[in-house]
């Protein structure tokens, strides 16, 4: 394990300053800011200082090192951000370097005003910011070289790091920046057109690579630190428990074990290494007041929402008049749909590491939402958020879990680290993980709908009953009008297709299983419901799935449509959706798709299966089709849907939590399954060209596969899958 207590890494971090030499590009610098710049200013490693917070520094020997606010969780943020920088900045990209950022106001996402990583949102969120930050330094060099040459900026030129003059004159970057911090920003600067680009939009090796190859790369679970101890939380066993007794007299005797501290979500047992603590922890004798909830289930659980989704909810869209429709329809379909509570179980498990001395905190983990646990660190360690010094690591994976409202892996590490007065690294098992909560929430889906006599879509009435995501979390007041939780309605609510009379209700519940944004959030089940629902639809018309699906989106005014339409062309045509598929003796063969929009890009699947007689059944190919804007780097949009597509799957085939006597039954990898590789479908991903803003990529792709699976199994087999994840035997050969 790499040490990370080197003191100049550390002051870097806290003055966001520049090495010697160097040019550091930024946008501005907050108040609250003004005793780092002031630091900086008087460091021996600060021999000029253009702004402290920023997001570019550009070294003598020409690297350029990109300042990356987001976290890097293998959706490729830290080659993305640079390359961005990379092109206004006319570099090659041989010379870019990147570092995480500090945890600080000039970093916090424009739109959500928190610095954090969520959403999909990271390329959005950085296009014009980070070219910008490029342009500038790129205007100040070249401002610098025209006023050492006597002639103007627009006699000069650059490429691959070196500014151009009129006659033969040229200057390296490095050569350039000792003058170039000296001089004033300018007002604006010129950002260049698409046609003019060199590097977005090309596929450049991520800068992450290297060192995750060779071992370098620093997640949060490998940091260390001097005289650091090791902590895990026994935590109550059943949500909404309290802790009433500590027996610790067993724990103390265990080898290596240090201290046995009380803190808000349990008992920590902080011992010389993870081992120890653990094997303290087993012997920790300790009594829960479970408040009633030991009776709780998923199977009470659901039938509540069933009996909620037979009822009128608050309305969150309405168009038309569904009841006096229902009974004038040629044909109905009502179907009703369950989803369970679903972890997110990332590789590397949740883990912080925290020092909290009287005037400050510093914290090193895995962080999508540094804003977020910079303010709980300093609630907790009686500080100021300013205070807090986070420390963001690689992540080994994220999926919405390390964007945690309630800071809950980081706020334990600092009211252990405070309580014992030396740092300490809380690691949380992957059982821990599993069991812990903040899952995404069950939901079940009540719907009826049905066409006219041309078979035309007439009525739709949709009901969603389950937990909202966002109460007392900061996205409350935004996302959580009138009852109604925006994202456990999104793609119910904006359905896209060309349905005059459609009602969509939600109910709201509450119990004390904790909930969290899960990759892809409300899309997860919405876009399964709306898809396969479309499908019965079709099945109502007797047409084919896609043509009934192109006339629905054609006739739309919905302002999504024809992007919707687009990827959907795309992706039937690539998979030859008018050939049949080839057969095979003894397996039933299907194939399905669907289409949906989330995080502001457009999804089209189509996905072929394989059924056994006994039900089993292969994913074998998914052709993918998106529609993103524009794209940065095609490898990466490739991945992104590559992975998204193993998440969803994953999701589809075995994703469950179930809760019995108020418990998560599942504890790891073994009952809490993910996706094998020889379970993995071939997989092709067709971009779309486009000259609009870019949008997410690291989710749009995740709701889609399941409804094109279960599209795919009703082909092959004439079943509609309608409760997730799915149950075999119902595949069975009759």
């Amino acid at each position: 394990m790499t040490e990370l207590a080197n003191p100049s890494r550390r002051r870097f971090l806290k003055t966001t300053s520049v090495v010697a030499g160097s040019l550091v590009v930024g946008f501005y610098l907050p108040v609250s800011q003004s005793r780092m710049a002031q630091a900086a200013e008087s460091s021996n490693e600060a021999a000029s200082v253009f702004a402290p917070n920023a997001f570019i520094r550009i070294a003598p020997d020409d690297t350029v090192t990109v300042l990356v606010k987001h976290a890097e969780m293998g959706q490729g943020v830290a080659s993305s951000l640079p390359q961005m920088v990379a092109e206004e900045l006319d570099v090659a990209w041989q010379q870019v370097k990147f570092e995480f950022s500090p945890a600080a106001p000039a970093y916090v996402h424009t739109v959500f005003g928190a610095q954090m990583t969520g959403g999909s949102t990271s390329i959005a969120n950085s296009y014009l910011q980070m070219r910008q930050a490029g342009a500038l330094a790129r205007a100040l060099l070249v401002q610098a070289a025209a006023e050492q040459w006597g002639i103007t900026p627009e006699q000069c030129r650059t490429e691959n790091g070196v500014v151009f003059g009129a006659d033969s004159q040229q200057a390296r970057f490095g050569e350039l920046v000792a003058a170039a911090a000296k001089l004033t920003p300018p007002a604006e600067v010129k950002l260049k057109e698409k046609a003019d680009f060199h590097t977005i939009g090309k596929p450049k090796p991520r800068l992450d690579t290297p060192p995750k190859v060779n071992g370098t790369a620093q997640f949060g679970i490998d940091v260390y630190v001097p005289d650091m101890l090791t902590a895990v939380v026994a935590r109550p066993p059943v949500f909404g428990a309290s802790l009433s007794s500590v027996d610790d007299s067993a724990a103390k005797q265990v080898d290596g074990v240090r201290q046995i501290v009380t803190i808000p979500s349990g008992v920590a047992v902080v011992a010389d290494s993870f081992w120890q603590a653990k094997k303290g922890r087993e012997a920790l004798k300790l009594e829960w007041d479970s408040k009633g909830n030991e009776t709780l289930s998923s199977e009470g659980i659901i039938k509540q929402y069933h009996e909620l989704a037979d009822t009128a909810g608050v309305v969150a869209r309405q168009d038309g008049d569904v009841t006096a429709t229902l009974d004038k329809a040629a044909q109905t379909v009502t179907a009703a749909y369950e989803f369970p509570y679903l972890a997110h179980t990332p590789m590397e498990p949740l883990n912080c590491v925290a020092s909290v001395t009287a005037d400050s905190c510093e914290i090193w983990t895995g962080s999508q939402f540094q804003t977020v646990d910079q303010a709980n660190a300093a609630k907790i360690a009686g500080l100021k958020p300013e205070q807090v010094i986070i420390h963001t690591q690689f992540l080994g994976g994220g999926f919405g879990r390390r964007a945690n409202k309630d800071s809950d892996f980081v706020s334990e590490a600092v009211h252990v680290a405070k309580a014992v007065g030396k740092p300490v690294k809380v690691v949380w098992t992957r059982e821990d993980d599993v069991q812990g909560g903040y899952y995404r929430p069950l939901y079940v889906h009540h719907v009826t709908a049905g066409v006219d006599e041309k078979g035309q879509a007439l009525v739709w009435q949709h009901r969603i009953a389950g937990q909202s995501i966002v109460v007392n979390s900061p996205f409350e007041a935004v996302l959580l009008k009138d009852g109604i939780d925006a994202t456990s309605v999104e793609g119910a609510s904006t359905l896209p297709y060309a349905v005059p009379n459609l009602q969509v209700e939600y109910h709201l519940t509450e119990n004390p299983v904790t909930t969290l944004w899960w990759r892809s959030v409300g899309h997860t089940h919405t876009g399964f419901v709306t898809e396969v629902m479309v499908d019965e639809l079709a099945a109502l018309a007797k047409a084919d799935p896609v043509a009934y699906r192109q006339q629905l989106l054609s006739s739309s005014s919905h302002e999504d449509a024809a992007r919707l339409l687009g990827v959907l062309n795309l992706a039937v045509s690539k998979a030859a959706w008018d050939q049949p598929l080839a057969s095979a003796e003894g397996v039933r063969r299907g194939r399905g798709v669907a289409v949906h929009k989330s995080f502001g890009s457009y999804v089209a699947e189509v996905a072929e299966v394989s059924v056994k007689p006994d039900g089993s059944f292969s994913v074998d190919k998914v052709v993918c089709a998106i529609d993103c804007g524009t794209v940065i780097n095609p490898d990466t949009v490739a991945a992104q849907a590559e992975g998204a597509i193993v998440y969803g799957l994953s999701a589809f085939l075995y994703g469950e939590i179930t809760i019995k006597e108020g418990r998560a039954q599942q504890s790891n990898y073994h009952d809490y399954r993910a996706l094998r590789f020889n379970e993995m479908p071939a997989v092709e991903v067709h971009i779309v060209e486009s000259d609009v803003a870019p949008t997410g990529v690291g989710e749009p792709a995740t709701p889609v596969i399941a409804p094109a699976v279960s599209n795919a199994l009703f082909m092959a087999t004439g079943q509609r899958v309608r409760k997730l994840p799915v149950d075999t035997s119902m595949l069975k050969a009759v």
